[in-house]
């Protein structure tokens, strides 16, 4: 076996490890919210920044993990919390459901599918508009909902390109309303039906925000807000754009 095979396997086999835990650190923290949903962030928080300053396929370049302090996310504010179903989307003019095909360095062209939106608001914050709901149309399926806001871009505001709140294929999966996956009441039979729980706290940036060796799915204009959302991660001290 040459070095370059093993090195390729040995990657594949952290980058499967990774995986691994992000599943995990998103499990547990469908579990704490039952209870406390600033609980679940808290921990949430403690594992990514664990993750991030020590695993080897951590999205942080290996030349600034000395000196990585953390990860920049707001303290937990309840009213962002949201739930909310998706609406079905309306099939395109064939017939077919609306595609975004998205070129990446890694994984070459990634094809998704509209399958609706989520209208978000409450009495608290009221109207913040909605987001697309996508399905990766390829191996592993999966529901993927990334955000832009208004803060997006300015020193001190959130990453320019957006930041994802939903990416089940990796394992960014906050619960439903259902009740059996860590969601709120519900019965054990739900299989996973419900409304989407949608905490903006949250929400966190690509890996292309630390790396610019990755090239990331995007907001497009059906997943930008015209308001502020100021929880979640924040712009890196240090983005790589």
């Amino acid at each position: 076996m040459t070095q370059a095979t093993t090195s390729r396997a040995t990657t594949a086999l952290q980058t499967a490890d990774w995986r691994r835990r992000v599943f995990a650190l998103y499990a547990e923290a469908r579990t704490r919210a039952v209870v406390s949903p600033a609980a679940a962030h808290a921990g949430w928080i403690t594992a990514r920044d664990e993750l991030f300053a020590t695993h080897p396929v951590s999205p942080i370049l290996p030349e600034e993990r000395a000196g990585f302090t953390g990860l920049t996310v707001t303290p937990y504010d309840p009213a962002w919390r949201l739930s909310a179903p998706i609406v079905p989307a309306e099939p395109g003019p064939d017939g077919a459901p609306r595609r975004l095909d998205v070129p990446t360095g890694t994984d070459g062209v990634v094809p998704f599918e509209l399958l609706g939106t989520v209208a978000l608001g409450s009495d608290a914050l009221g109207d913040l508009g909605t987001l697309d709901v996508w399905r990766l149309a390829s191996y592993g399926g999966g529901l993927f909902v990334p955000i832009k806001d208004a803060l997006a871009g300015p020193p001190g505001g959130t990453y320019g390109g957006g930041r994802y709140l939903l990416d089940t294929v990796k394992g960014s999966w906050l619960g439903h309303t259902g009740g059996s996956d860590g969601g709120e009441g519900g019965g054990p039979d739900d299989f996973g039906v419900g409304d989407l729980v949608l905490d903006l706290n949250f929400a966190y940036n690509p890996s292309c925000a630390y790396d610019p060796a990755w090239t990331c799915p995007l907001a497009q204009d059906g997943n930008t807000l015209t308001v502020e959302v100021p929880v979640g991660e924040r712009t890196p001290l240090k983005p790589a754009y």
